[in-house]
């Protein structure tokens, strides 16, 4: 795999080592340290970053996970690993996040879905846009909300022929559970940086699945 050019764009290192920790209970150690290598960052093995805010971790080095994951296993399996990564990132850690602090408290549980997914995905956005390099933003439609990244360091300088931020998009989900208390919603990338959009979007759907 080619190594990615480094971005000088930062998550700080507490969201870095979620997913890096995320990644090893979905695969194990063993797993997590062959992705490493293939990524060209085998300093990472058994050397996460610290769990602070301190904004090092280059998005470069994120996106080279995340592409060493679909090279290794392929599109499909590739998919299926980033999306449990990115669901136990935030079942991990990202939830206790400032923006979303108020989001388990009984007023917030008492409320209808539809403020819950009004107040709950933008402060999703806000924890990225607040700690990292990473831009956020969220609009309201008819039947669906539109979720945009528009410096993405899922799929920061590489080229795919479909969308492929499959962390955002498991994250994204995970995050609308425990918002929602306990709903699974859609989820689907509309556009990707990595195919030559713009932007990475997501059309996240109103209605809950079951």
């Amino acid at each position: 795999m080619e190594p990615i050019p480094k971005s000088g764009l930062y998550y700080p290192n507490k969201i870095a080592r979620l997913s890096i920790l995320a990644l090893e209970d979905v695969m194990g150690k063993n797993g997590l340290n062959a992705i490493l290598n293939l990524a060209s960052l085998p300093h990472l093995i058994d050397n996460y970053p610290p769990s602070n805010l301190e904004k090092e971790f280059d998005f470069a080095d994120f996106s080279a996970i995340q592409g060493a994951l679909e090279e290794m296993y392929g599109p499909r399996g590739g998919r299926g690993l980033a999306l449990r990564q990115g669901r136990a990132a935030f079942d991990d850690g990202l939830r206790n996040f400032g923006a979303l602090a108020g989001v388990g408290d009984l007023a917030f549980k008492v409320l209808p879905l539809s403020a819950k997914l009004k107040i709950g995905l933008p402060a999703m956005a806000r924890i990225f846009t607040q700690t990292s390099d990473q831009l956020s933003t969220v609009e309201e439609k008819d039947d669906h909300y539109v979720y945009t990244i528009h410096r993405c360091p899922c799929c920061h300088g590489r080229h795919t022929d479909k969308p492929c931020c499959f962390i955002a998009a498991g994250l994204l989900q995970a995050g609308l559970k425990w918002v929602s208390g306990g709903l699974e919603f859609r989820v689907n990338e509309s556009k990707c940086i990595a195919v030559g959009d713009t932007v990475c979007e997501f059309i996240v759907f109103k209605d809950p699945i079951h």
